[in-house]
């Protein structure tokens, strides 16, 4: 079987792999985030352009190596009004974007990049879920904020944990959420890169 690679920091993009039964291994690019910030405001552009920045860079480094590999890419942000909101730095921040996301129906887009270390092939895509939060008051967010999910997270919360407890409804693909759209990685893995994931 080819080896998957994920080029990814996220923890729960580990986990939605691990929760499939996908063998992959994980590498860690460090592309310049906040450059592409502050070029590109389209949300859905911005998150395809991470994407494909990510998975070229891991191409690189696994090239270097002669390494054969599907690699995998991912960056998701939130957008709420046509406003781009991405990781919180800090608890003050978190408080202020889950203060703007109460009682609200927002976007969460993940854009990703399949590539193959042994072709020029690259897919660039992406995925939007509708997700509604509860009305929630300045003590429930201070009360979240102490369980830390909002760490390193889009948006500032962690729907596989307690931020379940106050999400009313999501439209579309819940692994989409988590960090990837697994129904698409599977169809692009199959259909464009001959690689079964049911199959293995």
């Amino acid at each position: 079987m080819r080896r998957i690679v994920l080029a990814s920091k996220s923890l729960d993009r580990r986990k939605l792999f691990n929760l499939a039964k996908i063998n992959f291994e994980v590498l860690e690019t460090n592309v310049d985030e906040e450059q592409f910030k502050k070029e590109i405001y389209d949300p859905i552009q911005l998150v395809k352009k991470l994407a494909k920045e990510k998975a070229l860079s891991a191409k690189l480094i696994l090239n270097s190596n002669n390494t054969d590999a599907i690699i995998v890419a991912a960056d998701t942000i939130v957008e709420l009004n046509n406003e781009i909101i991405g990781k919180a730095k800090n608890e003050n921040i978190a408080f202020e974007i889950l203060k703007k996301l109460s009682n609200t129906t927002h976007n969460l887009i993940t854009g990703f990049a399949i590539t193959d270390t042994n072709k020029p092939k690259i897919i660039v895509d992406y995925d939007i879920t509708a997700v509604k939060f509860l009305n929630l008051s300045e003590n429930d967010i201070r009360d979240y904020i102490k369980s830390e999910e909002w760490k390193g997270r889009a948006g500032a919360y962690s729907i596989r944990e307690r931020a379940s407890l106050f999400i009313d409804s999501v439209n579309g693909s819940i692994s989409n959420v988590i960090g990837l759209p697994m129904q698409k990685i599977y169809g692009i893995l199959k259909n464009e890169f001959s690689l079964n994931l049911l199959g293995i």
